[in-house]
């Protein structure tokens, strides 16, 4: 396993700002890793995914969403020396008792593609009405300034929605094509990027925690800079 890390690394995304600083994903799936860099593009950070690093993700054991984006920040800025941002989300559906839940991304197993899963998840839906099978996406982020961060910056976003028979729409990934927007009349699938994450359970969360970043100041991260400035003013 190859660990990189991203200072000094040459990044594709634009630098307006001599101060933008680098930001990890730990997230290996493409499909959230772009969501994540629309989300942050107009933040002085310069996103890399983990996968990026050639780091592997380490073993989801947490017993919640935030105990798993917790150990996926901090396996991620230990490996990148930087700070890193790390969400662990899924979809909860009712007539299931919240399943796939935590499982959400193997839910078919290990190794699961997308395909497999949603197959899984209609037939666990079979014998449900459309009206029983009321579902949201639930997503908690974390924000971790480096490995030993004390006060990690947390937030949660929830989408509610329904789980239909027939997918619609291309875009998107994992369950979208499945699920329905009552108020809208169309899958997150049929969404543009865009108005996906105007939407979301992560352009929720993300929004929530843009919040707390901005309170920490303009950057998140401590600069050794900073350091040095308050040993001399001591």
């Amino acid at each position: 396993m190859r660990h990189s890390s991203v200072h000094g690394r040459r990044s594709d995304t634009p630098r307006s700002d001599a101060r933008r600083e680098p930001l990890v994903v730990a997230t290996g799936n493409p499909g959230k890793l772009r969501e994540f860099r629309e989300l942050l593009a107009d933040l002085p950070f310069d996103v890399v995914g983990l996968s990026d690093l050639g780091c592997d993700p380490p073993e989801e054991t947490g017993s919640s969403f935030l105990e798993n984006a917790v150990l996926k920040a901090r396996h991620a800025a230990k490996a990148a020396h930087a700070a890193a941002i790390a969400d662990d989300s899924g979809l909860e559906v009712d007539a299931l008792g919240g399943a796939p839940g935590l499982y959400s991304a193997r839910y078919a197993g290990a190794g699961a593609d997308d395909a497999a899963n949603n197959a899984k998840l209609l037939a666990a839906l079979k014998a449900s009405p459309l009206q029983s099978r009321s579902a949201r996406y639930r997503c908690v982020l974390v924000f971790v300034a480096g490995e030993s961060d004390p006060a990690p910056l947390t937030a949660e976003g929830v989408w509610e929605g329904q789980i239909v028979d027939s997918p619609r729409g291309s875009a998107g990934f994992g369950y979208d094509p499945y699920f329905w927007l009552p108020e809208l009349g169309m899958t997150a699938a049929e969404l543009s990027p865009a108005e996906k994450n105007v939407r979301s359970h992560r352009g929720m969360a993300l929004r929530a925690l843009r919040g707390q970043l901005a309170a920490r100041g303009q950057s998140a991260m401590p600069r050794p800079w900073d350091a040095m400035k308050a040993r001399r003013s001591e």
